[in-house]
């Protein structure tokens, strides 16, 4: 059961429980426009690794201040002059916490603003929504800066985008806001106000679904995009073996049945 003193001894991530079982996770170094250092990454998977056992029906992901994430804290890495080896497992911890988010079986709602920018980028791919406001942008400066991404670009945003794009963006340092930002795909949402509010919302919405059927969108989906067409469709089938025959989600087909439950229409 998911308990508020259990997240007291996070210092990177500021942690609020809402009664429907949405927990709030803030990116809580405003200062440094929520850079990623190692020990935040530590918290994110700490947190995401019991996330779904603690009972959290969804997570609201934002950042403190007028950014979402900056990326790697670059001057940490900088001061820290790491080996190849060293940075090869400062990368392999990244992937260790965005997977526990995408395959974790929570839904991760993002709610971003300003800065979504290298690992910042990858950090929100890694979420299953993301809401973009009016001030957000999106960019992978990493080429300006030397360096390659290392927390998943090439896995993810590719795969939002498509590899052209996403090359395209690392090798000149494009940036991508507004409406076409959403229309390739690195935003499903943009608001005119609070991106936290639209998520919030968002949130709420998919905690009333069951847990079960959350698990199989926020996992399996994920995981049936990394097999074979003929591997993809069993296991797709398998999985809606388990979740359409679930006794909690007879009252729901009953009430589809009967003509008692809400009907899917249109927004007017």
């Amino acid at each position: 059961m998911l308990d508020a003193s259990q997240f007291d001894d996070y210092s990177n991530l500021d942690i609020a429980l809402r009664d429907n079982g949405v927990v709030i996770v803030t990116l809580d170094r405003a200062d440094k426009r929520n850079a990623l250092d190692v020990a935040t990454i530590d918290e994110l998977v700490r947190f995401f690794s019991s996330a779904h056992r603690n009972g959290v029906r969804a997570v609201v992901l934002a950042g403190a201040g007028d950014h979402f994430c900056a990326g790697l804290d670059l001057i940490e890495h900088w001061k820290a002059d790491r080996s190849p080896d060293e940075f090869m497992h400062v990368c392999l911890r990244w992937h260790e916490a965005f997977n526990k988010m995408e395959y974790g079986g929570v839904p991760v709602i993002a709610a971003l603003q300003g800065a979504v920018v290298g690992g910042g980028l990858e950090l929100a791919s890694a979420a299953h929504v993301r809401v973009a406001d009016a001030t957000t942008y999106f960019a992978l400066p990493e080429g300006q800066r030397g360096i390659f991404t290392g927390g998943g670009a090439t896995i993810r945003v590719s795969d939002l985008i498509g590899k052209a794009r996403m090359i395209d963006m690392v090798l000149t340092g494009r940036v991508y806001q507004g409406q076409e930002a959403v229309d390739l795909g690195l935003a499903q949402y943009l608001v005119e106000g609070s991106s936290l509010d639209k998520a919030i919302e968002l949130a709420d919405k998919t905690a009333a679904n069951l847990p079960l059927t959350n698990f199989a969108i926020c996992s399996a989906i994920s995981h049936i995009r990394n097999m074979s067409a003929m591997d993809g469709a069993y296991a797709e089938s398998v999985v809606a073996g388990m979740v359409n025959t679930q006794p909690a989600a007879r009252a729901r087909l009953e009430a589809f049945a009967d003509k008692t439950g809400a009907r899917v229409r249109p927004e007017s």
